[in-house]
């Protein structure tokens, strides 16, 4: 055969392809030329998009560093001081108080959410009963329910448990909002642990609660850092509840205002007397803790949006 192919060759004869056996294999005409194009233009809209979301963020932390007449004469000019003090008096002027009442909510939102979700999920992924689909579409409906439809009778609900204006009731209402995502999210991680393992924790003697709690919950660990980040994203940037439901009832209740209902107490406060920097310091306050958060975790939520997938 090689033989033939070079006195073909030699003779500007036809050579034949190679394909499994030992021949030329063809390659389509253009398939590298429209995988270039496509590289191209898919790393060209991911650097576009990348440009709209840096941008706004650096111009808004270079404003707090500007002062009320600098930002008033040009909304892109550099600031000619860079000094803390603008971010000292943020935090003085109220940002402080908010940042804490954030935390305080979401100290236990968060885990609450996590550890009842996980554990709703897990019961309708990994066990059969009557009611089991019924159940787990009531959780996913609950996602598609908007939440402004709710605010009348959530409120009148918050107002009869008398916990309006208190860090129980928001937290309590914000497991409720955060529980059909997680369910969601989770009972299809469930579904892709392997059975083998749940199946000899049995065996072993091990109990329903510690089987889930000790073997399962672990092996959940890339799902459950996924979907707490999330939760947290969606929790301490949420307005609309906190607005209806954090409200000082009597003249002597005092505020409880978290980082969202802060900034427009702060924008509101000021009146004709504008302290912009301040407003723009108080903003980047409240967005770098989630930019730390996410960048530190941004592997792990990858790894549990894909793991899915893969397994």
């Amino acid at each position: 055969m090689s033989t033939s192919l070079e006195e073909n060759a030699a003779t500007g004869g036809p050579v034949p392809p190679r394909g499994a056996a030992g021949t030329a294999s063809v390659r389509p005409v253009g398939t590298r030329g429209e995988g270039t194009v496509l590289n191209v233009f898919s790393h060209g809209f991911l650097a576009l998009w990348a440009l709209l979301i840096v941008l706004p963020l650096i111009w808004l932390v270079l404003s707090s560093f500007r002062t009320d007449a600098q930002i008033g004469g040009s909304a892109f000019g550099w600031p000619q001081h860079f000094s803390p003090d603008v971010f000292r008096r943020a935090w003085h002027k109220g940002i402080g108080d908010y940042f804490l009442n954030t935390v305080i909510v979401l100290v236990f939102s968060v885990p609450l959410t996590l550890l009842l979700g996980s554990m709703a999920a897990y019961v309708l992924a990994r066990y059969r009963f009557p009611g089991n689909r019924f159940l787990y579409y009531f959780f996913v409906a609950g996602a598609m329910f908007p939440v402004f439809l709710a605010l009348v009778p959530l409120f009148f609900m918050v107002k009869r448990l008398d916990m309006l204006n208190t860090y129980q009731g928001l937290i309590l209402v914000y497991i409720a909002y955060s529980m059909p995502f997680t369910v969601f999210f989770m009972h299809a991680f469930f579904r892709t642990l392997p059975t083998a393992v749940f199946e000899a924790a049995v065996l072993d003697g091990a109990s329903h609660t510690r089987t889930f709690f000790q073997v399962m919950l672990p092996m959940a660990r890339p799902g459950l850092i996924s979907v707490g980040i999330f939760n947290t994203l969606g929790q301490w940037n949420q307005y609309i509840l906190p607005t209806v439901l954090m409200q000082p009832q009597t003249g002597s209740d005092p505020e409880r205002y978290v980082l969202t209902q802060g900034l427009i107490q702060l924008q509101q406060q000021q009146g004709y007397a504008s302290d912009l920097p301040v407003l723009f310091a108080g903003v980047t306050l409240a967005m770098v803790p989630m930019l730390v958060v996410y960048l530190s975790f941004q592997r792990q939520v990858q790894a549990g949006l894909t793991s899915a997938t893969l397994k």
